[in-house]
């Protein structure tokens, strides 16, 4: 089996609770991209934002992938931007495999309204807006989504199923 498995897609999209499941299933170590940045920082991601800026983001998101990348045997959930900035999905691909969660953006509406979780891009915006939003922002993300090694239905998916079909892909050069 692969070394490293990368989920990817829209916030919402439940790549951290299918990477600790499926990390569990196959014996992998799991990390979640954003709370580990966030562990590095000591602040939360709409800190980082507030007090460095997106491109300081984004430079650290690279550097933990990087890092991520010498590693083997692990599961990474990724933030829903990373593999659309700077050469992220290219590296992605080359040192695993990736799959993006698929949702539609009525699902990811409705996940995210329910969600707990401080998410800056979506802050105070109505059911409306939000499905708005997450339609435009998907409309742009969605090239590079597609540009994963699989891509999976977010509604139905089943562990044991996708560790089948990553059972049929031959292991990472790394």
């Amino acid at each position: 089996m692969v070394s490293r498995i990368f989920l990817i897609g829209f916030m919402g999209s439940g790549k951290s609770t299918l990477g600790s499941k499926l990390a569990g299933a196959i014996g992998y170590g799991f990390v979640d991209m954003d709370l580990l940045i966030e562990e590095t920082a000591g602040m939360t991601i709409p800190g980082i934002f507030r007090e460095h800026g997106e491109h300081i983001f984004r430079k650290w998101e690279h550097d933990i992938l990087m890092e991520i990348c010498r590693k083997d045997n692990i599961v990474v959930s990724t933030g829903g931007g990373a593999p659309c900035h700077g050469d992220m999905m290219s590296i992605m691909n080359r040192h695993g495999v990736t799959i993006y969660i698929r949702l539609p953006p009525s699902v990811l509406r409705d996940r995210l309204l329910q969600s707990k979780t401080d998410r800056p891009l979506i802050r105070g915006k109505s059911s409306g807006e939000l499905e708005q939003f997450i339609q435009d922002l998907l409309g742009e993300r969605e090239k590079y989504y597609n540009q994963a090694s699989l891509v999976i239905d977010g509604i139905n998916q089943q562990v044991d199923a996708l560790v089948r079909i990553l059972e049929t892909i031959p292991g990472s050069a790394g």
